[in-house]
């Protein structure tokens, strides 16, 4: 079921206290638990709050839900006690039941959260000491678990346990009472994941589909010490990075991220510069085009190598990236511990593609062109997200690299939901995309192969060697361990080659200067702390 807005042409007030953020895709749901991609969790931190969070400047763990927390010493037992003034945006008070209840939808395996359940496996038991207080008992260490605890979302029990409740807090809606109608009640699929009740900062307003979403600052909000100055949030939707950018230059947005061709080219005037900061960045991420093992042209980890043999990793940072990259060769950043910086990247040779093609068994044994095996053609279909430049670009490049060995690639661009829908159903053969990273590496989420079937091991990766790797990294407190645990996955990987590795990510955003305390942390900006300048 869709929440069904009346139709609009929305247009932000002129008002210096609105942010207008422009927003790449647009996500399937506003729901912490089910949401996957990075706008949903874009928006999703403005309206949720967690636990704990990082603190911007040292990245430790500081308290906002939890004032305060105890950790056993064998690590097993994590005990969070929770504020008592803490509210959710319809008044009512986040207690411990809310907590379980949040906790129990990531562990049900009828709720679409597969890529959360694997941080929260080893959880033995969670206990509601008192309406205030939460212990969670670990049948086995995990290094991230006061992260992913501390982190879990929280969602209101009594909103999102049942289409009545809904009923109660929402009965103007048509949308509920069509709901409680039907009896078609599934946490999946409520109505209530485009109408998000959190207890963050900023409250829920709107949602037109391709157009924007809206947040207004929440007048109630429980933390006084951290209520921002920005009265109102538009996200606009706007795929076309080069049509974003015109409408920042026009002012019909205040912050977006910008290509590396509009960061060297496009925004160094000095017009530009005096209307807008700049900044840059490490995200922490790396992008990568990824083989489907499922596919019979990609079971072969020597044809894996013989394809990333033809995409010219130094041509796309130096052309596509404008050098605003870093050549990668493994699953994590560069940036973090972990990575096997001895490793060279797989260098750019048609010559040697053609050899372990055909040291493989793919040969052009027809003469049309094409190389085949067992009869069956060297043809697939590379997929990606429709109105972004950069993969325009990149297919481009890869259609003509594999034509020299006789391999034929179709080009195919959709609509990014419909996109990341058939990468969770495993329905492609190589795509393109990006993982935004983290401080403290886990691999268990893309490369373990208990994520085939429904985590985001999209590309059906399995090495039992690997596997065993990843579980010790798990239970290992020591980072010097650790790193060379992940050394090891990561030269595994790399001989494996189920993805290219093209290079570490930078993120580059413009944003209003009639904003300020504007500051750039490890961790990005923080627009909860800006300011707006008086209009003149």
């Amino acid at each position: 079921m869709t929440l069904m807005l009346s139709c609009s042409s929305w247009q932000p007030p002129k008002d210096p206290y609105t942010l207008i953020d422009h927003m790449g895709g647009e996500p399937d749901v506003l729901n912490p638990i089910l949401g996957q991609d990075v706008y949903e969790s874009r928006v999703d931190n403005f309206i949720f709050d967690y636990l704990i969070i990082r603190d911007n400047k040292t990245l430790e763990f500081v308290p906002k839900i939890a004032w305060r927390w105890e950790v056993s010493d064998d690590h097993l037992e994590y005990i969070f006690h929770l504020r008592k003034d803490v509210t959710w945006h319809d008044g009512q008070a986040l207690t411990a039941d809310d907590i379980l209840f949040s906790y129990d939808r990531i562990r049900d395996p009828k709720v679409n959260a597969a890529h959360l359940r694997n941080y929260y496996q080893d959880i033995k038991s969670v206990e509601k000491l008192d309406a205030h207080t939460v212990k969670f008992t670990y049948a086995r260490p995990y290094f991230r678990a006061l992260e992913f605890i501390g982190g879990m979302p929280i969602l209101p029990r009594h909103l999102y346990g049942s289409a009545d409740n809904q009923l109660k807090s929402f009965s103007e809606h048509s949308w509920v009472r069509q709901l409680v109608k039907d009896d078609s009640y599934d946490f999946n699929t409520a109505a209530i994941n485009r109408h998000p009740v959190g207890s963050g900062p900023y409250v829920f307003k709107k949602w037109e589909s391709g157009a924007a979403i809206v947040l207004e600052a929440n007048p109630n909000y429980w933390d006084k010490q951290h209520t921002p100055e920005i009265k109102r949030i538009y996200f606009k939707i706007v795929s076309n990075d080069t049509v974003a950018l015109q409408m920042l230059k026009k002012g019909d947005l205040d912050q977006a991220g910008l290509r590396p061709i509009q960061w060297v080219k496009q925004t160094q005037s000095e017009k530009f510069q005096k209307k807008f900061y700049r900044f840059q960045y490490s995200s922490l991420g790396y992008r990568y085009i990824g083989w489907n093992a499922k596919r019979p042209w990609f079971k072969d980890a020597s044809v894996r190598k013989a394809l990333s043999h033809l995409i010219n990793q130094k041509e796309i940072v130096e052309k596509l990236e404008f050098n605003l990259g870093e050549a990668s060769t493994g699953p994590f950043s560069p940036q973090v511990y972990g990575y096997d910086h001895s490793l060279p990247p797989i260098e750019f040779n048609p010559a040697s593609a053609k050899q372990l093609l055909k040291a493989a068994g793919w040969e052009d044994h027809d003469g049309d062109g094409v190389i085949d095996k067992d009869g069956k053609p060297f043809r697939f279909t590379f997929l990606f997200p429709a109105g972004a430049r950069f993969y325009e670009r990149l297919g481009s490049i890869m259609k003509n690299n594999m034509a020299r060995v006789g391999i034929d690639v179709t080009l195919s661009r959709i609509e990014w939901s419909v996109f990341l829908q058939k990468v969770n159903q495993r329905d492609f053969d190589a795509v393109s995309l990006g993982w935004s990273g983290s401080f403290d590496p886990d691999p268990y989420q893309i490369w373990h192969s208990s994520q085939i079937k429904e985590g985001h091991n999209f590309v059906s990766f399995q090495n039992a060697e690997a596997d065993s790797l990843i579980e010790q990294v798990r239970v290992t407190f020591d980072q010097a361990e650790r790193d060379l645990l992940l050394k090891r996955i990561h030269r595994i990987i790399y001989d494996e080659q189920p993805y290219t590795f093209l290079y570490a990510t930078m993120s580059l955003v413009a944003l209003d200067k009639r904003f300020s305390n504007v500051q750039l942390y490890r961790g990005g900006l923080d627009p909860l702390e800006w300011t707006v300048k008086a209009a003149p």
